[in-house]
């Protein structure tokens, strides 16, 4: 996958692919991450890409002209793909949308600032993405928390093909406790049914736990879901288990 990012600080977002499994995907060759520098685009000697709103108010808009220009430039780059604009105003992220969009051959990235994009943009973004109902400084930070996301579903990026399969909201649930050595720790024990070797027995509890953790953290997210038999009966033995 190739992935430009339109920013006015690319040396931040090159950082992402210095770390961690973003890191590992750029390694195993199936990522490759731009910082395009919309600055590169102003036609002012001073290269500022932003001016006052009309109407009047506080802060700056972001100007058409670079924008438009560095989109046009990530575009001749990597081909037609899909461009998101990262705002408080998107679709926030969900893991569905890092599963979909990891699919895509390449994405284009636009991280506003100031007060965001001139509107004459917006006809050039196919998307806009949020992580929340909540106000950055930038779209920088998440841009860089989807691209994180993202590269967790590319081929070969993690150690294990199945690592992704396994995180929290891919079934609709959060995911289960998990344990490592020592087998006792402060006098807490492991649960015994992962030392079992009972494979069966292991996905039984864990898929409880699952549940469990959903309704104890997330009942919203079981709200959304029609469980099944076996769904319903493990989150009843999960709440008899805690009175």
């Amino acid at each position: 996958m190739k992935i430009e990012v339109l920013t006015l600080f690319p040396e931040f977002v090159a950082q992402l692919v210095k770390y961690g499994i973003p890191r590992k995907a750029v390694d195993a060759g199936v990522l490759t991450l731009n910082a395009r520098d919309i600055r590169a685009y102003s036609v002012d000697h001073d290269r500022r890409v932003d001016d006052r709103p009309y109407g009047g108010g506080p802060g700056m808009v972001m100007e058409p002209g670079p924008l438009t220009d560095a989109v046009d430039a990530a575009k001749a780059a990597i081909g037609p793909v899909k461009v998101i604009a990262m705002s408080p105003q998107g679709v926030p992220i969900t893991q569905d949308w890092v599963r979909r969009l990891a699919l895509e051959p390449g994405l284009i990235v636009l991280c506003g600032r100031y007060e965001g994009p001139d509107e004459r943009v917006m006809p050039a973004v196919d998307l806009e993405l949020s992580l929340g109902d909540f106000v950055l400084s930038g779209g920088e930070l998440a841009a860089m928390a989807l691209i994180d996301a993202v590269s967790r579903w590319l081929p070969g990026a993690l150690g294990h093909e199945q690592s992704a399969e396994a995180d929290s909201f891919t079934n609709g649930l959060l995911d289960h406790p998990h344990y490592t050595r020592p087998p006792v720790w402060r006098d807490v024990p492991v649960p015994e049914v992962l030392l079992s070797g009972d494979h069966g027995k292991v996905a039984r509890w864990r898929l409880k736990q699952a549940l469990g953790a959903t309704w104890l953290k997330r009942p919203d997210l079981l709200e959304k879901l029609q469980l099944s038999g076996t769904h319903a009966e493990l989150l009843r033995e999960f709440i008899a288990e805690l009175r």
